[in-house]
């Protein structure tokens, strides 16, 4: 491996100029988790290393009128420990609850979750179906993007050089509103998923699905938003035709490959399950979020 720099910025102008000076060959460290092995098995070799947890916005947790600024380097233990968040966002703790074993956790962030760009991700398919919002900054300023525009394949990102997710945008949850995430797995913990669905639903005063929201993992190139399975219980109750209507059209949407842990045929006959299953555990929430 060539010689590699090491800087760890306190401010976030500070570190975009350190990225983009360094004109691609650069790497963020925030958990550390997916980054540490990918360069100890010489996957990657960067010129620089930003460590970016010294950065105050990117380690606060801020809950407010408008919803919650999750900073992009807060670790995940942090985040399942936030008692406001698990009790508007229980769909999302779900996905990150089932990223590694604690101590992954207690350095893993969702920042990296999302960047480490992995179809299989369990937090983004939840971040998808909760509408969040990535915030970055670069060279050219501020913007944002929905999270379900980072990804665009394995390992890539819509991010430009010197780019940086700084937080995760959740709105404040709607009355009688509720989110879900579920996986299938080989395992029971500690592994990554073979399958993931998460949907989010609101419900109108009479117990109709006025909106909705379903976003699928490892079953493509990068995790999906399906709008034509949220379009399948909108305007129902969410009852059995309406949700195996969901079934089937998370099942087309689906695009899946064989690899060690499933096959095709296989992920195409589970996710509709997997997809269901989870609309109805966000139909109970929203039924109780009153």
């Amino acid at each position: 491996m060539s010689e590699m720099r090491y800087e760890a910025p306190k401010t976030l102008a500070a570190a975009v100029a350190l990225l983009a000076a360094a004109s691609g060959g650069a790497r963020i460290l925030a958990g550390g988790t997916d980054l540490l092995i990918q360069l100890r098995t010489g996957r990657i070799e960067p010129s620089l290393l930003v460590d970016i947890k010294g950065i105050p916005e990117m380690t606060s947790i801020v809950a407010d009128s408008s919803g919650f600024r999750l900073g992009a380097a807060v670790t995940l233990m942090q985040l399942t420990e936030h008692q406001a968040l698990a009790q508007e966002w229980p769909g999302v703790i779900d996905g990150i609850k089932f990223i590694g074993s604690i101590q992954v956790k207690g350095r893993a962030t969702l920042g990296g979750n999302l960047c480490n760009a992995s179809p299989a991700a369990d937090s983004v398919p939840a971040l998808i179906a909760a509408g969040a919002v990535a915030s970055i900054i670069g060279p050219a300023g501020r913007r944002e993007t929905p999270v379900a525009e980072i990804a665009t394949g394995p390992g890539r990102t819509t991010l430009t050089p010197g780019e940086i997710v700084t937080a995760l945008l959740l709105p404040r949850q709607a009355r009688h509103s509720g989110d879900a995430y579920l996986r299938f797995t080989p395992r029971t913990e500690m592994d990554i998923a073979v399958v993931g669905a998460a949907v989010h639903l609101t419900l109108d005063e009479r117990g109709i699905c006025s909106q909705a929201r379903v976003a699928l993992g490892a079953v493509a190139s990068r995790a999906l938003l399906v709008p034509e399975a949220a379009a399948a219980v909108i305007g129902t109750r969410v009852d059995g035709p309406a949700l195996a209507c969901l079934a089937e059209a998370a099942r087309a949407a689906s695009q899946p490959i064989d690899d060690k842990r499933g096959t095709r045929e296989f992920r195409l006959r589970i996710v509709g399950v997997m997809a269901q299953r989870a609309a109805e555990i966000a139909l109970d929430r929203a039924r109780r979020n009153s």
